[in-house]
C-alpha cells in the first residue's frame, strides 16, 4: 500500500492571504487582486495568470465598433460647427474640407472580427492644415463609475495611404469634466486631460493602441476625443480609420466588446440619444392626429425607446399629410416644417405643416406618411 506524503511547505512563495502558489521557471507567488477582479489566463504575463477587473464593469463607449448609423454613413463637414455622425460620435473642423464616412473593415487578422469603423478624411486637394477632430461625449450617469479608478482606453487605428500628418501622428484625448450632462465642445466643467495628446503612430495596417490614466475621484464625466493634424496639400487618401473604442477599469485593455451583448441593444442605447423613424417603402406610418388648421395638424408620436430626456428637435425628410374627412373627401400634401409640442422622453406631438390650405379645421384624423423610402422622421436628445 502505497503512502501518500505532504508536500514541505518551507519553500513556498506564498506569504499573505489569498495568495496563489504558481509556477514560471521556478514555483512563484500571485498576490491576491482587489476586491471584484476576476483571475483570468495570460500568456504574456510570468506566470501565465493576473487579476482583472470585471468586463462587465466596464466600456461606457456607446457605438464603438460603429454599427450603429441612423443618420446615414456619409457625411461633409461644415466649418466650425459640430456635427454629430455615426451615433453618438461629433466631428469638428474650423475648415471645410473634411468628409466622415462609416467603412468596412475588411480585416480578420489585426481585428477582433469587428466589422465596421470610421473614416475621418482630409478631401483630396484641400490645403487646411487646421485639425481634424472627432469625440464622443458620454453621460454622467455612465462616467460617475469610474471616478477614482485606474484605467485603460484603448481603440484600434490605421492610416491611408496619403496619411498627411507629422510622423503619421494620431492625437489622443480622455478628458474628464465635474459638471453633469455638458458637452465636450461646448466645454467641461472642471475639464482635465488625463490622456492629453498621447500619439498613436499609424501605419495602414491595424493596430491596438492602448492608454493607462487615473479619473480623478470628484469626476463626473468622461469624453474621448481624437485630433488628425494634417500637413501640406492632401492626396486621394489622406485619412485615418478608427474603431474598437474601449474604456477598461485596470492597467490592462481586455478583449473588445461592445457597450450592449446584440446589435439590438447597442442600437437601443443610442436611440436613448438620437431616434430616427427611417422607412422603406411609400406610405408607411410615422404618426397621425387631428387637423389643427387648414395647412397642418397635430401628429401623435411615440419613440422606440425611452429618450435620455425630452427631445430638443426634430428633422426630416419626404413625408406627407394625408386626410379622409367625414364626408369621403381625401386630401394629401407634403410636409414643409415640423416643430415639437408637448414632448416626453416616450412620445412627442409633431405640429406638421403643408404648403396646402385644403384641410378640414375640425379635428378630423390625419395620417404622416412617408412620400418614399428615403422618408424618415428624427428626434434628437444628444448631450
Amino acid at each position: 500500500m502505497a503512502s501518500g506524503r505532504i508536500p514541505s511547505t518551507a519553500n513556498s512563495p506564498i506569504t499573505a492571504k489569498g495568495d496563489l502558489f504558481t509556477y514560471s521557471t521556478a514555483p512563484a507567488r500571485l498576490a491576491v487582486g482587489n476586491n471584484g477582479e476576476s483571475l483570468v489566463a495570460d500568456s504574456a504575463a510570468t506566470t501565465g495568470l493576473r487579476y482583472s477587473a470585471t468586463p462587465s464593469a466596464s466600456n461606457p463607449i456607446l457605438n464603438s465598433a460603429y454599427q450603429v448609423a441612423q443618420r446615414g454613413t456619409t457625411f461633409t463637414i461644415a466649418s466650425s460647427t459640430a456635427t454629430y455622425t455615426l451615433d453618438r460620435w461629433q466631428a469638428y473642423r474650423t475648415a471645410t474640407g473634411m468628409t466622415v464616412t462609416q467603412q468596412s473593415t475588411s480585416d480578420t487578422t489585426n481585428l477582433p472580427f469587428i466589422q465596421k469603423c470610421v473614416r475621418l478624411a482630409r478631401d483630396s486637394a484641400n490645403t487646411s492644415t487646421v485639425a481634424i477632430q472627432y469625440i464622443q461625449t458620454i453621460e454622467s450617469v455612465n462616467s460617475i463609475p469610474y471616478a477614482g479608478k485606474a484605467i485603460t482606453l484603448s481603440f484600434y487605428a490605421r492610416a491611408g495611404a496619403n496619411y498627411s500628418p507629422t510622423s503619421s501622428a494620431l492625437l489622443v484625448y480622455l478628458q474628464t469634466g465635474t459638471g453633469t450632462d455638458q458637452n465636450y465642445i461646448n466645454g467641461f466643467t472642471g475639464a482635465t486631460n488625463i490622456v492629453n495628446g498621447s500619439t498613436a503612430t499609424l501605419t495602414t495596417t491595424w493596430q491596438r493602441f492602448t492608454f493607462n490614466a487615473t479619473v480623478g475621484a470628484t469626476a463626473t464625466q468622461l469624453a474621448v476625443a481624437l485630433n488628425m493634424n494634417p500637413t501640406g496639400t492632401a492626396g486621394a487618401n489622406d485619412y485615418c480609420e478608427v474603431t474598437g473604442w474601449q474604456i477598461d477599469v485596470g492597467s490592462v485593455a481586455l478583449p473588445f466588446r461592445t457597450y450592449a451583448a446584440t446589435i439590438q441593444g447597442e442600437l437601443a442605447a443610442c436611440q436613448r440619444y438620437y431616434s430616427r423613424v427611417q422607412a422603406v417603402t411609400t406610405g408607411e406610418f410615422f404618426g397621425m392626429g387631428p387637423a389643427n388648421n387648414t395647412s397642418g395638424g397635430l401628429m401623435y408620436c411615440t419613440f422606440p425607446v425611452r429618450m435620455r430626456i425630452a427631445p430638443t428637435s426634430v428633422d426630416f425628410s419626404l413625408l406627407f399629410l394625408q386626410q379622409y374627412d367625414s364626408g369621403g373627401n381625401y386630401r394629401s400634401a407634403n410636409v414643409t416644417s415640423i416643430t415639437l409640442s408637448n414632448a416626453g422622453t416616450q412620445s412627442a406631438n409633431c405640429n406638421s405643416t403643408t404648403a396646402s390650405t385644403s384641410f378640414t379645421i375640425t379635428g378630423e384624423t390625419m395620417q404622416l406618411l412617408s412620400q418614399a423610402g428615403l422618408g424618415y422622421l428624427g428626434f434628437n436628445a444628444e448631450l
